[in-house]
């Protein structure tokens, strides 16, 4: 039947029946035919088909979500027509990007999410509806023209106050009928497509999704019989009965619900957390429960049993799911923290959270020593780190959870086990595991995860069913695009796991998955249909844009291969992070040229050698260079912005080695194509090549002259002066590394480049003030002028409470009024009080601000020890010179003002408007800035006497040091041992009588009793500089 003809029958449709027809007969014409879904865009029935697809509004919202348990009724003729106009919909979605701006321009997109929620509609409807958003997600993914639908605005509409409670209702489903677990089983895949920005998670996990997921997740467990024993007694003891689930049905999914929650709980401790204090996990894995809630004595000595086979030691720390798990001995020591490269890595400070791989690398910082910082939210605010505090040793107790996943991960395949791995990952980098449950993932997990990198498609060439083979073929692409990024999250900053992957071989299989990423993808792998148009004449038809067809998009294969690439990218720069070992495995693979040409956009065949060889006819070469320049690049797609930040990662990785920094990466070179990216449009991507800079421009890299002659003095600086946090960092931290070794006149053109004034005002300006008063500019708007004499306080109670609600989501603010009250609840309770004080932490912008601060500021201070640096005892010219110049440049008494604040402790809140009986908060300062200030004096007493002078002449500061001689921080004493010792350093028979009087000015101060305190410090470096000092504070002279 010809187009028009359609048409007109859709128009002339005289009652809902008749349309039915017509759209029955139209949905069976075009279904599997691309030639007749063009059809129906370019003659404009497509208008039409969406008209009668938009839902009938409700004012149902009472947040019960039908059930749908009984038998479903007949659909009315009305909402027939609805079905069947989403069903051609959903398979003119599912053509292909071309279809796209169609789509968008008949507004599909809120015609299908008015059929979304299930209280409104009937099942099937629903059902449809979320397989065209599915549908539209699987096209967005392909398209290179976002202009139109993209996963963002696919996001942006979806993960909206309405629609997210109908994700929740839809979730929160029972039913065992196919149509109700097709639904749930649809939208949380549609959720782990399109979910990739923060806000987006947060969202989820406010509305409720995350609760209904967690429950799912629950339901599982119940169905396999993993529940921990006596759970059941100890929920109706705790008041969570009415939370126990019921066992998951038979056909339900796992993987997906799995994939699901690590979407939403990626990155955060706070969103982690509430899977763990759901209320269905906490009822069938209660933290903490002890054996008094055993279901009988059977059960009860079973438990016990494992004392009498010499396991006590680890009866403490065990839960019934451990038992199940094959035993682990725990001779492995943690080393995350240890640093053994030639060259220093770049991620040796903790004074941020958050910057990793695009900003700076911390050494393990979720560990479980922050714990104890998260129980203690005073402690946390006042800013004393866990670590630096003799309580950190204690332990949360770990949920059962964590155990399950293990052995869901051990008896499952495919992607169930990879999906638990991910939830596993997630919930081990947030510090929700316990010390030793390292030992139990190098030993258990990391082999597995790394055997599924090269995961082979089973049984493919014996099956004869095309619907099969795809669906195998789309499971095996996306366990290797995934494998290697949770491998990636799971092994970040900890050599014990980076040595056990490497012990498994990811290096071999990793270099051979980006090798066969690169590998071209023929043209013919996309499908092309026979058109009476042009290919590039489809979009010159006249007509509306609802009649017009886009571009046609990238081949899935070439998606697929794109992702792999980021994936392993990312895998490689983690798995290389501290091993000179690891890092000439991965030269050694021969997988350098495919990580510098990841940096390209327009990615070509990688080659071994970027840099000419002097053997080669220079005529033959230039020729092909400039054909093959003309000729667009075919079958390796275009590397998008998150490869590109992956291969600067890796290169990073990479560049900590001396030797392969001045062999491999030099041959191969890197330098300008990272120096390119410095101006990249997009700051994501400047950030990354910032980060990896800081490893080109250090006194050891033989590309320092050539990127420093192609003006990357000029951009660090003026990325130094960059509002967004983690491009100002790295730029600072570059810009340190650069003053390190050259000419005194280039450290002068360096300062004057990136400004006296700003140097200054990144190391003393605090931004956590702006950050306080533009977090509070909304909600302030509608108080009183009174209310914002209030400003100084550090939350205001009726923030408070809504941040509470918040935190706890679908959890607890928004339960089921069928469901007991959670006060009743003494585990709700205690999980109510964790996640805002969880919320307060990870959300908080005056916290934040504050981590950037002092990340920024600790790097300022670093400046300004290599800038007037130099090394041994006596007089140095050039370091004496520098100082002078640092001097006259900022003043004397201002450099010195300058390093006495930053040892101070930070008053919060002196005057409170609001009581007079507010108490004052005193945030000490961070490690890394009392040890940046103790070695910047360290370099002035290293100087001539005069400068020495100066030094023991600060008492004011010199007296807020003697305190920090009891600093945790090893860095911090030894530093101090080292201003003694340069400071009681004569260098001459002149200088004799001015060490005297300095020596007894640091007696006086109390310098020498802390010394000898040193003396048995646990540190063997701190010890013999202690030792040192004191020899020479001694000398009679």
């Amino acid at each position: 039947m010809g187009a028009q003809l359609w048409a007109e029958r859709i128009r002339h449709a005289r009652n809902a029946t008749e349309q039915a027809a017509v759209l029955r007969a139209l949905k069976n014409e075009i279904i599997g035919h691309p030639l007749k879904k063009e059809m129906v865009v370019t003659m404009g029935i497509l208008d039409s088909i969406v008209r009668l697809s938009f839902g009938k509004s409700s004012s149902r919202q009472n947040g019960k979500s039908h059930d749908h348990s009984f038998a479903p009724r007949p659909l009315a003729e009305e909402e027939m027509v609805r079905l069947l106009s989403l069903h051609i919909i959903s398979s003119i979605a599912l053509g292909g990007p071309s279809f796209l701006p169609a789509l968008y321009a008949s507004s599909a997109l809120p015609a299908i999410l008015s059929n979304l929620c299930p209280t409104n509609n009937p099942p099937r409807l629903v059902l449809a509806a979320v397989k065209a958003l599915s549908n539209l997600a699987d096209s967005s993914a392909l398209a290179t023209n976002t202009h139109t639908f993209s996963i963002i605005t696919l996001a942006e509409a979806l993960f909206t106050r309405t629609h997210l409670n109908a994700l929740s209702r839809i979730l929160s489903q029972t039913s065992s009928t196919i149509s109700i677990q097709s639904q749930i089983v649809t939208t949380a895949s549609l959720i782990s497509k399109i979910c990739r920005e923060e806000r987006h998670q947060q969202a989820l996990a406010n509305f409720g999704v995350l609760d209904a997921l967690a429950t799912k997740l629950a339901s599982f467990v119940v169905a396999q019989g993993f529940v921990v024993p006596g759970a059941d007694l100890s929920a109706q003891r705790d008041g969570l009965g009415e939370y126990f689930p019921s066992p998951a049905p038979q056909n339900s999914n796992f993987a997906v619900i799995l994939e699901a929650i690590a979407v939403i709980i990626k990155d955060s401790k706070l969103r982690a957390s509430q899977l763990l204090y759901s209320p269905s996990i906490l009822a069938i894995f209660p933290i903490g429960q002890s054996n008094e809630f055993m279901a009988n004595h059977n059960a009860r000595a079973a438990w016990n049993a494992f004392n009498s086979a010499g396991l006590s030691s680890r009866q403490s720390q065990l839960n019934a799911i451990d038992h199940l798990l094959p035993f682990v001995p725990r001779h492995q020591l943690r080393s995350s923290n240890a640093q053994s490269s030639s060259f220093p890595p770049l991620g040796t400070s903790g004074s941020t959270e958050n910057l990793t791989q695009n900003g700076r690398s911390t050494a393990d910082k979720h560990t479980s020593n922050s714990l104890w910082t998260w129980m203690n939210p005073q402690v946390a605010e006042n800013g004393v780190a866990a670590q630096d505090n003799p309580s950190a040793d204690w332990e949360e107790p770990e949920s059962p959870l964590i155990a399950y996943l293990i052995l869901v991960l051990r008896s499952r395949i495919g992607m169930v086990r990879l999906m638990a791995a991910s939830v596993l990952t997630v919930l081990y980098r947030m510090g929700l595991t316990n010390k030793t449950r390292e030992t139990v993932i190098g030993l258990l997990v990391v082999p597995l995860l790394v055997q599924m990198l090269d995961h082979d498609v089973a049984g493919l060439s014996k099956s004869k069913d095309l619907f099969t083979v795809s669906d195998v073929v789309r499971t095996d692409q996306a366990m290797k695009e995934r494998a290697p990024a949770i491998l990636a999250m799971l092994i970040t900053d900890n050599e014990y796991l980076q040595k056990a992957a490497y012990d498994a071989g990811a290096v071999n299989k990793l270099s051979k998955m980006i090798k066969v990423a690169y590998d071209p993808v023929l043209d013919t792998a996309h499908r092309h249909t026979w058109s009476p148009h042009g290919q590039n004449d489809v979009e010159e038809l006249d007509g509306p844009q609802s009649s017009g067809l886009g571009q046609q998009g990238l081949p899935p294969l070439l998606v697929h291969k794109i992702k792999v690439r980021e994936s392993t990218l990312n895998a490689i720069a983690t798995l290389v992070s501290f091993k000179d070992e690891y890092r000439k495995a991965v030269v050694d693979s021969g997988t350098i040229p495919y990580i510098v040409e990841s940096m390209n956009p327009e990615p070509r065949k990688p080659s071994p050698k970027l840099v000419e060889k002097p053997d080669q006819p220079e005529k033959v070469g230039n020729d092909l260079s400039e054909a093959e320049a003309k000729k667009p690049p075919q079958g390796y797609g275009t590397n998008p912005v998150i490869v590109i930040i992956a291969a600067c990662g890796a290169i990073r990785a990479l560049t900590r080695s001396v030797s392969i920094l001045r062999t491999t990466l030099i041959d191969n070179g890197i330098a300008m194509p990272v120096f390119k990216h410095l101006r990249h449009p997009d700051i994501e991507v400047q950030i990354a090549a910032t980060g990896t800079v800081c490893n080109l421009v250090t006194d050891v890299s033989p590309m320092r002259e050539t990127i420093s002659n192609a003006g990357v003095v000029k951009i660090l600086c003026e990325h130094a002066h960059s509002t967004n946090a983690k491009l100002r960092l790295n730029a600072v931290w570059a810009l340190k590394h650069f003053v390190d070794g050259v000419s005194n006149e280039m450290k002068r053109l360096c300062l004057e480049e990136l400004g006296q004034g700003w140097l200054v005002q990144l190391i003393c300006d605090d931004t956590e003030d702006a950050a306080l008063i533009s977090s509070r500019g909304k909600g302030d708007r509608g108080l009183t002028s009174g209310s914002h004499d209030e400003i100084d306080e550090d939350i205001e109670m009726d923030h408070f409470e809504h941040n509470i609600d918040l935190s706890l989501g679908g959890s607890f603010s928004r339960s089921n009024p069928s469901r007991p009250s959670s006060s009743r609840s003494k585990s709700i309770q205690r999980a109510e009080l964790r996640l805002a004080a969880l919320r307060d932490a990870e959300t908080n912008p005056v916290r934040k601000a504050r981590n950037d601060d002092i990340a920024v500021q600790e790097q300022g201070l670093d400046f300004i020890r290599n800038l007037i640096g130099g090394s041994g005892h006596g007089a140095n010219s050039e370091t004496t010179e520098m100082i002078d110049f640092l001097f006259n440049a900022l003043g004397q008494d201002r450099v010195f003002e300058i390093l006495a604040s930053k040892v101070k402790p930070k008053v919060i809140n002196p005057f409170s408007r609001r009581s007079h009986s507010a108490e004052t908060k005193l945030i000490p300062p961070q490690s890394e800035i009392i040890s940046s200030v103790g070695w910047i004096l360290v370099h002035m007493a290293a100087s001539v006497p005069r400068h020495r002078q100066l030094v023991i002449a600060q008492t004011n500061l010199l007296k807020i040091l003697v305190p920090q001689f009891n600093h945790p921080s090893s860095e911090v004493r030894l530093s101090l041992c080292w201003l003694v010792t340069n400071l009681t350093w004569v260098d001459d028979t002149s200088d004799t009588r001015a060490c005297v009087q300095r020596a007894n000015e640091l007696k006086q101060l109390g310098f020498l009793e802390k010394l000898e305190m040193l003396e048995q410090d646990p540190e063997l470096n701190v010890r013999e500089r202690a030792k040192s000092a004191l020899w020479q504070m001694k000398q009679p002279y």
